[in-house]
């Protein structure tokens, strides 16, 4: 079936290139890459059921509650959003907002809507659609939507100055949030789905504008995705703007990497999550190929409760930095295609900087540290002050398959400078719990998005704050900032800062960053990464 690009007129817009957002992710990092042999040959085939195996369950179908990324493989499907990134620029682009302007001093955001987008019950999409979603989400609150409350911070309500504008207003400069509306988190749902309580919009019944829609949601076990008949309205971004190629999309749960593998490899999957590197030669094997791309955002990493038992002290969470070997982790447990860690931030994200001599491993360094902060070796090789033992926790969930061994490997790196690092695996949901209530030593996780605000999200004192502490100069100043610096180089450099002032308070110890590794079989073309390195399966279609 050919598309083609529909002509829109498109206003100039106010402060173009002004956001870090739009600085070029390529110079950031890189784009995707491939294994093994090429993809199908086109035109695009219509039709046929794409078969894709999840690495862990998704945790609700509402776009705006969805964290985890293979959660939002289904998620991102259903919905659309105001703007789109250029996964290879970073610049954002007209989708359902086919203009847009704002305020110099970044407080109020005035989006212009397409003309003719309806949602999958019939509904037009309208301004007021907008402001009710953005209603609910700060109604929904942090605890429910962390990263879409997050994204919202200090708002202040929506205005509808006609059927097809409204005007997003903040309490103070928040020149984040342009780049935040091409999240799915921020996607615009039906005022029907607006209106429902939290848990019910986790059940598969919520209604967007996107190129599908929920045919069926089994919590924990399977998704299924209907092709959305008449859709005409894609983003600038996708190869063309009308209905998607595929009549379906079938999402189960596998969580075994080598039952994952195996099931592409016979042809009973046609696409997978969490391709690992010894997963390469049994892929490439069946005729298929991994796709990876590197995720921007925070890498994974440490996160201390800085108000929790040895953690308290400074000294510990600095001599943990060069304690970990993370080429180490790197070469052992995942394969060339991924990255040490070397800041705070991901390589791929607007505003990185490199501090990797701030984390280089040198355990003969991270050993004196702490001999100067007065922790000794014990009998057991763990170190001891004042009848303590340098112990700590660390919580992490199943949302990437390497995070067991790769924790496995940290916990030994750190028994050899006298650290003694208890794993404690959890489910998602009870991870959830008790981050909630700050109820561990150290978290293990990553999260991403293409903006250099995650650091503001992730580590302010008036965010979800998972270290606990309290106000802190310079890093608190610092990461407010940002949000009112409307050059793109200073508001680079403020982030930069930033990473430097983490660091410098010990409350990040990064070790890799995630790349998207997805195996897909020899059939199977146009499964594209977006900028945020989360699938997006409108250009995507089968040969037959």
């Amino acid at each position: 079936m050919t598309r083609s690009l529909l002509t829109r007129t498109t206003r100039p817009v106010a402060l173009a290139g002004v956001f870090a957002a739009a600085v070029t992710l390529a110079g950031c990092g890189g784009g995707d890459a491939a294994t093994g042999s090429g993809e199908p040959a086109g035109p695009p085939q219509a039709g046929g059921t794409l078969r894709y195996g999840l690495s862990s369950a998704p945790t609700c179908s509402d776009p705006a509650q969805s964290s985890t990324n293979q959660t939002i493989y289904v998620t991102r499907q259903v919905v659309d959003s105001l703007v789109d990134q250029d996964p290879e620029t970073g610049q954002l682009k007209p989708w359902l907002a086919d203009t847009w302007t704002v305020s110099p001093d970044a407080r109020s955001f005035t989006f212009h809507l397409r003309d003719g987008v309806t949602f999958s019950d019939g509904t037009p999409l309208t301004a007021d659609s907008v402001r009710r979603n953005f209603d609910s989400i700060v109604a929904l609150g942090g605890a429910k939507a962390p990263l879409a409350a997050s994204y919202l911070a200090g708002y202040a309500g929506s205005t509808v100055l006609d059927p097809r504008t409204v005007r997003v207003d903040f309490a103070g400069p928040n020149a984040q949030f342009l780049q935040a509306t091409s999240t799915p988190q921020l996607g615009v749902q039906s005022e029907a789905t607006a209106a429902k309580a939290a848990e019910e919009r986790c059940l598969g019944t919520n209604i967007g504008s996107g190129p599908f829609t929920y045919a069926e949601w089994k919590q924990n076990a399977s998704a299924t995705l209907a092709k959305r008949a008449g859709y005409a309205w894609g983003s600038a971004v996708f190869a063309g703007q009308g209905e998607a190629h595929l009549d379906k999309i079938v999402f189960t749960v596998v969580p075994e990497s080598g039952v994952r593998t195996g099931s592409l490899a016979s042809g009973q999957l046609d696409a997978i999550s969490d391709a690992l590197p010894q997963d390469v030669a049994q892929i490439e094997g069946g005729g298929g190929r991994v796709q990876f791309t590197a995720n921007p955002g925070v890498p994974f990493g440490l996160q201390a409760n800085v108000t929790r038992g040895v953690l308290r002290d400074p000294a510990v969470r600095a001599a943990l930095l060069p304690a970990i070997n993370r080429k180490e982790l790197v070469d052992t447990v995942l394969g060339p295609q991924f990255k040490t860690a070397s800041s705070v931030l991901a390589s791929k994200t607007p505003g990185y900087v490199d501090l990797s001599a701030r984390v280089k491993f040198d355990p003969d360094a991270a050993k004196k540290q702490l001999d100067q902060a007065g922790w000794a070796p014990g009998a057991d090789g763990i170190r001891v002050k004042d009848g303590q033992r340098l112990s700590a926790g660390v919580i992490f969930a199943p949302v990437f398959s390497a995070n067991q061994p790769i924790l496995e490997l940290t916990q030994q790196q750190l028994r050899a400078v006298g650290f003694d690092l208890r794993l404690e695996p959890l489910s998602v949901a009870e991870s959830t719990v008790r981050q909630n209530t700050k109820d561990f030593d150290f978290n293990y996780y990553n999260s991403t998005r293409a903006d250099g605000d995650i650091l503001r999200t992730t580590f302010a004192v008036d965010q979800r704050n998972l270290n606990a502490r309290g106000p802190a100069e310079p890093l608190d100043a610092l990461l407010a900032q940002q949000l009112s610096a409307t050059d793109p180089a200073v508001r680079a450099r403020i982030i930069g800062d930033a990473q430097t002032a983490v660091l410098d308070q010990g409350l990040w110890i990064p070790t890799i960053e995630l790349s998207q590794a997805i195996g897909v079989g020899k059939a199977v073309a146009g499964v594209k990464f977006e900028a945020s390195a989360r699938l997006q399966f409108h250009d995507t279609w089968l040969a037959r």
